[in-house]
């Protein structure tokens, strides 16, 4: 995941401490100078940790006001110029490491704009250089209470308070940072050394298991601490797996004579002493920089073409493993400005399916459909109404008929802060925040919010307390790329891995221009993610009419192709002051849902794909059906109960 501020462990605000001309790297040195070796693995990961320089932080001479990519503070947005001119000269001065100097323009800078979130992180960072570490752990605390959905600023305070040896606090800072940030690794490997200090051993190897069940080139080093972790434990065999997995995964790691000088120690380790840890000392180390050897610039023409090939070679492939002969398309009513109509998924044709795979014990079919009459919920239906067909055939009996409407709602929220969007994100905010007020009114409903531009962040847990997400959506603030797939792809599981002690409604909703230009996840895998959690997901597209440039039209083809695929819509406003209609009509989508089971004819647990085509009629007219377009039988009954 590449986020704005490369986070690295025990770096602090990073485009602070990186220049053309150098790299910072942010040390624990050891204290203890000729003083006896440690013993034990305590000692090795000391050492490691207070000698070593294992997080290299580089990046462009930019502050973070200025760079393209950042997550940034709304309050800086709002910053006078001459705080914004203090600032940018503290900034200067503490590349140069003029610490003492930087200190005054920054004072300066929170003394003209007292809510200069950036500001405070700077300070802290030349305070904490300085080795002035409360002043440093103060200015960061500052930052955080400004502006709670940073991760960049409770990781900096996380730094603070290891400095200060407070190594609770410290975990606790860490885990609020990688709980804002979950897809960050780095995050994560920093929150798995600050609970090693805290000598939460078994958070040590909790968090190095979420770091391994992704994808985590670079962040091996999280085995390191975990050998550590079982090794306090007495589990010297476990140790030993953890040291054999960094040294597979990372046989270049700065760790590596130490992991093999642990394994070594590891055979006679259960009759050593621990001896105590040294203090720790907080220094900045400078390293003469190296020639660039990074990818080379290509043209911005040049590399938004690459990207839109990109993204357009991904949706195909969803749409292949998703395709299927017996899809057809369905009819859309007219749309217009007070009945916005979403758009409908086009004729497909192939002969794999890779979605979502049809598991039940009594070979049964359970789906969710919602139905609209121009635009309205109907939420009357009787089974009279509806009409179902299995593989082109009707169901060998129909087993279950409800309305949903009431069915506990779990809805994701799922909101593009990228550069793209920056001229009518306010409005966009206001729309998204009265759109889950109405919607997400139920007593047992539930609802998180996910913001993502370069990166993906959880602003807001599941809440039912509606004031919480109307802050959570307040506080995002557009910069940056755009990680659609990680952002729908993270969602996805959150929604998926809950559990729940009763039938749920599963919902995302996902605001975006549909550009992506960022994510590490497919389209494929975000969109497969979603289908097997049986998860609904809408769209609601942030592009004007009037843009008519080529990756606008990517963008509305990757909204469609997530909504159509899921079961959901795709809505297409096409100027802001359309969103609200739009987002009135998903509304009354949402609140039209039913819940169809049947038993389907002629079925064989054969693997193939089987289309599902339901039609509503009421009134004598026919109604328009947002479902799932079908499924795929499983072919061993030993997955049949998993669901």
């Amino acid at each position: 995941m590449r986020m704005y501020y490369r986070l690295c462990v025990l770096a602090l605000w990073v485009p602070l401490l990186s220049s053309a001309g150098s790299s910072q790297v942010f040390n624990f040195p050891s204290s203890n100078a000729g003083m006896t070796p440690y013993t034990g693995l305590v000692g090795i990961v000391q050492e490691t940790m207070l000698d070593r320089s294992l997080w290299l932080i580089d990046g462009a001479n930019r502050s973070p006001l200025e760079t393209p990519g950042g997550s940034v503070s709304k309050l800086d947005l709002k910053a006078p110029g001459k705080a914004r001119r203090e600032y940018e000269k503290g900034y200067q001065l503490l590349m140069k490491k003029d610490l003492a100097g930087a200190v005054v323009h920054l004072n300066a800078a929170t003394s003209i704009y007292p809510s200069f979130v950036a500001a405070y992180n700077a300070l802290g960072s030349a305070y904490l250089s300085l080795g002035q570490h409360d002043q440093a752990r103060t200015a960061f605390n500052q930052a955080v209470v400004l502006d709670d959905h940073l991760p960049t600023s409770y990781f900096n305070l996380g730094c603070a308070e290891l400095a200060l040896k407070n190594y609770s606090p410290a975990e606790q800072s860490m885990q609020k940072a990688s709980g804002i940030a979950p897809l960050d690794l780095n995050l994560l490997t920093a929150l798995a050394y600050s609970q090693y200090m805290n000598q939460n051993f078994p958070a040590v190897i909790k968090t190095a298991e979420q770091v391994h069940d992704r994808k985590h080139d670079g962040a091996a080093m999280v085995h390191f601490f975990a050998a550590a972790a079982w090794e306090a434990q007495q589990n010297y065999s476990e140790a030993q797996r953890e040291l054999d997995t960094l040294l597979k995964e990372d046989p270049k790691s700065p760790a590596t004579a130490q992991a093999h000088l642990m394994m070594l120690q590891l055979k006679d380790e259960a009759s050593r002493p621990i001896a105590p840890t040294s203090k720790l000392k907080i220094t900045f180390t400078e390293i003469p920089a190296e020639a660039p050897t990074g990818p080379v610039q290509l043209p911005e023409h040049v590399r938004k073409l690459m990207q839109e090939a990109k993204e357009n070679s991904q949706l195909a492939e969803a749409e292949a493993a998703d395709a299927c002969p017996a899809c057809s398309s369905t009819e859309a009513a007219t749309p217009s400005a007070s009945n916005p109509a979403p758009n409908l998924p086009p004729n497909r044709s192939a002969t794999k399916y890779d979605g979502y795979t049809f598991r039940s014990s009594a070979d049964e079919v359970a789906i969710f459909f919602a139905a609209t009459d121009h635009g309205k919920s109907v939420t009357n239906l009787t089974l009279q109404d509806v009409g179902v067909l299995d593989n082109s055939k009707q169901p060998a009996a129909v087993t279950g008929f409800r309305n949903e409407s009431e069915l506990p709602l779990r809805l994701g929220l799922v909101i593009d802060t990228s550069a793209s969007i920056a001229s009518r994100f306010k409005f966009e905010q206001e729309a998204a925040a009265h759109f889950m007020q109405t919607v997400v009114t139920g007593p047992d409903d539930l609802a998180f919010v996910v913001g993502f531009a370069n990166s993906v962040l959880l602003v807001q847990d599941f809440t039912r307390d509606e004031s919480l997400v109307t802050h959570a959506v307040g506080q995002l603030a557009p910069s940056g790329g755009t990680a659609l797939w990680d952002a729908v792809s993270f969602a996805a599981e959150k929604l998926a891995g809950r559990s729940e002690t009763k039938p749920v409604a599963r919902i995302l909703v996902v605001i975006s221009d549909g550009d992506d230009n960022s994510s590490s996840v497919t389209a494929k895998q975000a969109i497969h993610r979603a289908e097997s959690g049986d998860i609904i997901i809408y769209t609601v597209s942030t592009r004007d009419f009037t843009d008519t440039a080529e990756n606008s039209f990517v963008g509305e083809h990757a909204l469609r192709t997530l909504a159509e695929l899921t079961g959901g819509a795709a809505f297409a406003p096409g100027s802001v002051r359309g969103l609200n209609s739009s987002l009135a009509a998903l509304q009354q989508v949402i609140r039209s849902r039913y819940l169809l089971s049947y038993k389907p004819a002629q079925f064989q647990r054969d693997g193939q794909y089987r289309a599902i085509d339901i039609s509503a009629e009421k009134g004598g007219h026919k109604l328009h059906v947002y479902a799932r377009k079908g499924y795929i039988a499983s072919t061993s009954a030993s997955l049949q109960d998993r669901d």
